[in-house]
């Protein structure tokens, strides 16, 4: 079979064409994205907030999710929807109720509402 034959010549001489289906792309994190989420999570596993994490591709969306403890609903996830990139921003942080509480097109800015800074209450 040459590279010049075309679907029909192929089938007229009993081979039928396979068509190869795409495979659906996942949406995932970049480095420099993956580099600011575990950043932030070393900064709070320090300060004794959280103590595991996990990472989903989905086919729509990424998510990093925090967790207290592993057996534990996450406390919060920070969603990567490139969908909404043009009308909401592509990144949002998501508590356990579901409330979104921050919502952007710079993932650095959205993280700051989970990035706050420790004090001591007299």
């Amino acid at each position: 079979m040459s590279e010049s034959e075309t679907p029909q010549s192929q089938a007229a001489n009993g081979v039928i064409p396979f068509p190869v289906a795409a495979r659906p792309a996942t949406v995932t994190f970049d480095r420099k994205e993956l580099s600011e989420l575990l950043n932030l999570y070393g900064r709070m596993v320090a300060a004794g907030e959280w103590r595991d994490y996990a990472i989903d591709f989905l086919k729509d969306q990424a998510q990093f999710s925090v967790y207290r403890r592993s057996s534990e609903v996450p406390l919060y996830r920070i969603v990567k929807d490139p969908a909404l990139a043009k009308r909401q921003g592509a990144y949002s942080v998501v508590a356990a109720t579901g409330l979104v509480l921050k919502r952007g097109a710079e993932l650095s800015r959205v993280l700051r509402v989970l990035d706050r800074k420790l004090s001591v209450v007299g």
